[in-house]
């Protein structure tokens, strides 16, 4: 499995590879939107994770056109803002789950609840 971690915090980037490294065979780091479509094209990751405040470009608008371009994208934005009108909006742009930060470990779940023959430990 492969997944691409977009978020403009290098802490944050390295707290959520932590969390999915023993899961996939290759993990790529973008800082921002505009990175993440060009990361994601490049690399067609299985999972995309995606904050949504950063400069460039935000990660609402960058799932949106990744989910044009590609519209079976699997894409988990995982922010800070409890705000049911950004989940709604995460949603309309075509990610297919919305995390809090604080709850990071609930991504393992995600992740191994769609592949095929995964365990999750």
């Amino acid at each position: 499995m492969t997944v691409l971690i977009v978020d403009d915090n290098p802490k944050m980037r390295r707290l959520i590879r932590s969390a999915v490294a023993d899961l996939a065979d290759n993990v790529y780091e973008g800082t921002n939107g505009a990175e993440a479509i060009a990361l994601h094209l490049l690399h067609e990751p299985d999972w995309l994770v995606i904050d949504i405040a950063m400069p460039v470009l935000d990660g609402i608008e960058a799932t949106r056109r990744i989910r044009r371009v590609t519209p079976n994208a699997r894409v988990v934005v995982l922010t800070v803002f409890n705000d049911p009108a950004l989940r709604e909006e995460a949603r309309d742009a075509g990610a297919c789950a919305y995390l809090l930060k604080e709850n990071l470990l609930d991504l393992r779940q995600i992740v191994t609840d769609a592949v095929p023959g995964a365990i999750s430990l």
